[in-house]
């Protein structure tokens, strides 16, 4: 199993229970192959530059450990999510 890195931007002015539908669904996938070792909710920070009209955005940063296949299942599920205007996923090496 791979360490990873995934941080995803919610529109900001989403209910609790709207932000907490995106979390469950991606830490299901990931538990599915992997495990969630940290989930940090950073709250609404401002964008670097404007997204969809969108100056501020809710991050939500979240570590785990998975197969190679689980990052791709999480990229196609979050790309076709209303709610999340950006996401990104990194492959952290251990040095």
């Amino acid at each position: 199993m791979r360490k990873y890195e995934l941080i995803y931007v919610l529109r900001p002015n989403l209910e609790d229970e709207a932000k907490a539908v995106v979390l469950d669904k991606v830490k299901s996938i990931i538990e599915a192959d992997g495990e969630v070792e940290k989930v940090d909710e950073w709250g609404n920070r401002r964008l670097a530059y404007e997204i969809e009209k969108l100056t501020e955005g809710y991050y939500v940063l979240i570590n785990f450990k998975a197969a190679t296949d689980v990052p791709k299942e999480i990229d196609r599920n979050l790309k076709i999510m209303d709610n999340v205007i950006r996401h990104m996923i990194v492959n952290i090496d251990d040095k």
